[in-house]
């Protein structure tokens, strides 16, 4: 057990008692461990910290480490354990370790680090080898940037320069086992690369490079002793979940000339991530680099959907910072010579990237865009006859990978944290299109190092933000909910489960009413929402959660209490909401979805509000949506099950202001942050509104999960076949195995193929008539007799594993 103290304003106090699994990959049970010891240190240059904040803009070369070691013949098996505080990248004998960049993952390191273990057997001779490492500043060595003027990351995160601990285990055919780690036998000296931030970019001076260095045999005698630093705090921990790595590489589709020796690059879609290109020129030329997801009309650069922290005017950053805080890359060459620059330790949101300071235009097949993701499973897919609905789908995948940075981003340019509002309203989506279960784990590890006793926070981890309120953090406990219900895991709810009564008690004490009256409400709604309609429906979630979570632990008194509060919020959101006429301006489609999707309203009165929504759809710019971060979820949802998702797909399936199809045919290859087209402010990858993947799966698939029988092991599929659209495809990855649902329509007859895991079964739920032919032909056993299906005739029926056709007629009998 933990004891999580009140560490700087960011741990729980001592009340909160946390039982806690270290993260240990059981399946691996002959891994090795990194911890510091006698002989293994946190290890650095040792420099001393920047007195003033202006000193940070100058030149600050990352440190590059050495160290040779010798290996025996008859060699089983060769280990390297590794991790830093900032990010690091490391080569034996002049070659990359692994795949992984921008590594170790993000995380409040007063608290935890991650360290990764790469076999590198491969990479090692019999003789003389050398370790190289590189030292990047991640989030651990930021800029002071005031990021609106006033949010300095320096004052919050836990900081200092940067370091790292690492270990090589050599293990021999006659079972001698030799260890080495970092300590004050390694070398170091300036990199060239004189700066790298997350948000600014990278400055490489190729002058600077030094040949051979992580060469065995190199002299490094002008180099410098290693120095032995405290490093964080944290527990090193082995990571258990996908690393950031290149999921995608983007080839540019055009490139044109925006002035004297500048160049755009159109890399054809907006990504997150870096590139690779092929530079040449004069000694000492800079060759700059300036990224963007939006051109002028004139063809020139627009940056400003990007600039960290809105930082867009002198002065406003802070002393030194600059002007405008765009990213930006530099590269200074050293000779004639053609060479290739790929950027380490820095990424990018971008589709025009602006090049300056070359004479002659690049081509195109001279660069390539890496795009950068956490390497998250994606078996998932969702294909439709529609053209726009698989380019909505496409935005929608490309928006959250380019939002997968080791923490769930709102945006990966101008903020890149990880806000608690955006996975309340999307982790069901993200689910629903990659395998999201070790990821989110570390995502509620990380909340666990970010809440303290006294007030909400906004992210984890934490950057000091702390006034959206309890729609917010609560996503610590939703996300917990949602690994259970999608991957059924049982071992986080009982891991977690003091930790999140102490968290109820804190929301009780924060709002005693029950009422959530403080925070941010439905975030980029096109009309006010007052946050005690989305913060009390967040918090009456919170309880039906912690009811069932308590029936799990068989806390019976707990599961009385939770359910007594759901209760009591549930009679004060209908009697503030429902019962009595809202007078204060509010977006009445985020109202009565709100109240319909968390089950406000009477049954005998729901088909009022449901009128109710359906007016409100009505007095809407084009009849479509004008919802925010949480109303937009909840309508696709409500008007699906209580009107019906016919009604939905004709408002997905145009291109008119607002809606995605708008985002679409303005030319967007990822989702908007808000539903009106900005040039200036708002970040065009944002994963808000991406819950529409998740309704392409649950309606149009039809594939949902059971709470009673959690993690698919039984399921529901209920496809809807909306005119309009003739076909759709969708396989969903279960802890089962793949399921299938797939549907074409033709003039007689809608044929359903659909695949069910082994040892899972499914509630078939298909609309007909009762006069209309309905057949089932079991592909995978032809002896199944289809009159003993109970339900087949009203299209409700179930079905065990194997693979199946089922084709409703048209024509009636």
């Amino acid at each position: 057990m933990l004891i999580y103290k009140n560490l700087k304003k960011i741990a729980l106090t001592a009340v909160m008692v946390i039982p806690f699994l270290y993260c240990t990959d059981k399946k691996n049970v002959d891994s090795f461990e990194l911890k510091t010891t006698p002989s293994v240190y946190w290890i650095g240059d040792g420099q001393t910290p920047l007195a003033h904040d202006s000193l940070f803009y100058g030149d600050d070369p990352a440190p590059m480490f050495r160290k040779e070691i010798q290996v025996k013949e008859k060699l089983k098996s060769a280990t390297l354990l590794i991790t830093a505080a900032g990010y690091y990248k490391a080569t034996i004998n002049g070659q990359r370790v692994g795949i992984n960049y921008l590594d170790p993952a993000w995380t409040d390191t007063r608290k935890r680090i991650y360290y990764a273990e790469y076999d590198i057997s491969d990479l090692l001779n019999n003789g003389n080898n050398c370790i190289g490492v590189i030292l990047g500043n991640g989030f651990y060595n930021p800029l002071p940037l005031k990021m609106w003027g006033r949010r300095n990351l320096r004052e919050v995160l836990d900081v200092g320069r940067p370091a790292f601990i690492a270990k090589i285990v050599l293990l021999y055919e006659n079972g001698e086992k030799v260890e080495m780690g970092t300590d004050k036998n390694w070398k170091f000296s300036p990199s060239p690369i004189l700066k790298n931030n997350v948000y600014l970019g990278e400055v490489y001076n190729a002058k600077n490079e030094t040949e051979g260095w992580d060469l065995p045999g190199f002299n490094d005698s002008n180099w410098s002793e290693a120095i032995f630093s405290t490093g964080p705090e944290g527990e090193l921990q082995k990571s258990f979940f996908p690393h950031i790595q290149i999921t995608d590489y983007v080839k540019p589709i055009n490139i044109y000339s925006s002035g004297k020796d500048t160049f755009i690059i159109d890399m054809g879609v907006n990504f997150t991530g870096t590139y690779r290109i092929k530079l040449s020129g004069n000694p000492g030329d800079s060759i700059v680099f300036r990224f963007g997801e939006r051109v002028y009309p004139d063809g020139s650069l627009n940056p400003l959907t990007t600039v960290c922290g809105q930082i867009k005017k002198k002065g406003m950053g802070g002393v030194g910072a600059p002007d405008i805080a765009w990213q930006t890359d530099t590269y200074i060459l050293k000779d004639e010579n053609p060479v290739w620059f790929q950027p380490e330790f820095t990424f990018h949101t971008f589709r025009y990237m602006e090049v300056s300071g070359i004479s002659a235009q690049p081509a195109l097949s001279d660069i390539s865009g890496l795009a950068l993701s956490t390497a998250v499973q994606a078996d998932n897919n969702f294909y439709s006859s529609s053209d726009l609905l698989n380019s909505i789908q496409d935005a929608t995948q490309r928006t959250f990978r380019s939002n997968l940075m080791s923490v769930q981003s709102d945006c990966a340019a101008r903020e890149k944290f990880g806000y608690g509002g955006d996975l309340n309203a999307t982790s069901e989506s993200f689910i629903y299109n990659f395998d999201m279960k070790s990821f989110y784990r570390k995502t509620v590890y990380d909340w666990v190092d970010a809440i303290n006793d006294s007030i909400f926070v906004d992210t984890a981890p934490f950057v000091g933000i702390q006034y959206c309120g309890l729609s917010w953090e609560s996503a610590f406990l939703t996300t917990q909910y949602y690994l259970l219900l999608y991957y059924d895991d049982q071992e986080l709810v009982k891991e977690m489960y003091e930790f999140n009564k102490k968290w109820m008690e804190k929301a009780q004490r924060i709002h005693p009413r029950g009422v959530v009256d403080s925070g941010l409400g439905d975030h980029e709604s096109l009309s006010p929402v007052p946050v005690e309609l989305t913060g009390t429906s967040h918090y009456l979630m919170c309880a039906e959660i912690m009811q069932h979570f308590a029936s799990i632990m068989n806390d019976r008194a707990s599961e009385k209490k939770y359910e007594q509060l759901a209760a009591s919020l549930r009679k004060q959101l209908k009697e503030q909401f429902w019962s009595k006429p809202v007078t204060e301006k509010i977006n009445k489609q985020t109202l009565f979805a709100t109240l319909l999707y968390h089950k406000v309203i009477p049954e005998e009165e729901t088909k009022m509000a449901v009128d109710s929504l359906i007016q409100a759809i009505k007095e809407a710019p084009a009849s479509h949506f004008t919802t925010g971060i949480f109303g937009t979820k909840y309508i696709l949802e409500a008007l699906s099950e209580y009107v019906s998702p016919e009604k939905v797909f004709e408002i997905v399936n145009s291109k008119e202001f607002p809606g995605w199809g708008f985002m679409i045919s303005r030319g967007a290859t990822t989702i908007w942050e808000t539903w009106k087209e900005s040039d200036d402010t708002f970040s065009n990858c944002h994963p808000m509104f991406g819950t529409i993947t998740e309704w392409f799966y649950r309606w149009l698939g039809g594939i949902r999960p059971i709470l009673q029988h959690p993690g698919f092991e039984k399921f529901i599929i209920s496809p809807c076949t909306p005119d309009g659209l003739n076909e759709i495809r969708v396989n969903y990855r279960s802890p089962y195995g793949t399921i299938v649902s797939n549907w074409v329509k033709d003039e007689d007859k809608t044929t359903y193929e659909f695949e069910i895991p082994q040892q899972s079964s499914v509630q078939i739920q298909l609309k007909k008539d009762l006069s209309q032919k309905i057949t089932v032909t079991a592909v995978s056993d032809p002896s199944l007799n289809p009159n003993a299906i109970k339900g087949l005739n009203e299209g409700n029926f179930e079905l065990s594993a194997g693979k199946y056709v089922v084709t409703i007629y048209n024509h009636t009998f």
